[in-house]
């Protein structure tokens, strides 16, 4: 047989899987749930071959396959359960050119040395330049560190700890919100704060006051806090707390809504130009 044929006859053979699972070894993973390790196996028995790996070895890839599985499985679900938006992530941030801000703090605020300090973070800045995908960023940066974490747009947190007066669940709750090693608060001070309100905001953040890092987003500039309130003493006192030590991050520039505008009316002129 010619070289040639040989050849040909070799690309006509399909590949397969290599080393396919039977059922009896995928009957074994499923008892250890060790079900995962069946997505992966056929081509890490490949890159050992390739590789020439040890039984040792081998074992500890395939193990660390199995770690980082259920460490993403696991932040995935403590996002979750903090009130994470998944597609709010470092990696999905949109570095747009045309938004201005320290660069330079926020990749050290990724670093969550705020966190570990207990200093507090503001991320200031008019509405939709990103505020809320990066402070929501931060948090899905401290569930990979293994940090508590809650998310709350500060209407329904509010909402929340009236409701927890009226069942005599209040203390419970503040105990709860508060204990979290990052707590971050969406929107606040967007509308006015009753006199409730104002007492639970003075509550959370003399709560957390050099114990525990609190994220807040806001459109207005903490000085414009305090004419939002019905107890201006009180709100001083909370935002002189608040503000101590901590990183204020402002953004600036166009809103995404204005900057889709701008990339759809760039679009249609291409269009109408062709």
């Amino acid at each position: 047989m010619s070289t040639t044929t040989m050849t040909a006859s070799s690309r006509a053979t399909p590949a397969g899987p290599v080393d396919p699972i039977g059922a009896d070894l995928t009957k074994i993973l499923r008892t250890l749930k060790l079900s995962g390790l069946r997505d992966t196996l056929p081509e890490r028995l490949a890159l050992a071959r390739q590789q020439q790996l040890g039984h040792a070895a081998f074992l500890e890839l395939l193990l660390s396959d199995e770690v980082t599985r259920r460490e993403s499985r696991s932040a995935t679900l403590r996002a979750a359960k903090a009130g994470l938006d998944p597609t709010m992530r470092l990696e999905t941030w949109d570095e747009h050119p045309d938004l201005s801000y320290d660069r330079q703090l926020w990749s050290d605020l990724t670093t969550l040395r705020f966190a570990e300090a207990g200093t507090g973070v503001l991320v200031l800045g008019p509405v939709g330049v990103g505020k809320t995908h990066l402070a929501t960023a931060l948090g899905h940066i401290a569930i990979r560190r293994r940090m508590t974490v809650a998310f709350y747009r500060a209407d329904k947190l509010f909402t929340r700890l009236r409701a927890a007066r009226l069942d005599n669940t209040l203390e419970a709750e503040i105990r709860r919100i508060t204990g979290v090693d990052v707590l971050i608060i969406d929107d606040f001070a967007l509308r006015a704060l009753d006199a409730t309100q104002t007492n639970d905001f003075y509550e959370m953040v003399v709560e957390r006051h050099r114990r525990s890092s609190t994220i807040w987003v806001s459109n207005r500039e903490p000085s414009e806090w305090l004419g939002m309130t019905t107890d201006a003493l009180l709100a001083q006192s909370a935002v002189d707390r608040l503000t101590s030590g901590a990183h204020t991050l402002i953004i600036e520039g166009p809103s995404y809504r204005q900057r889709e505008r701008v990339s759809i009316d760039a679009h249609q002129e291409a269009r109408h130009a062709h």
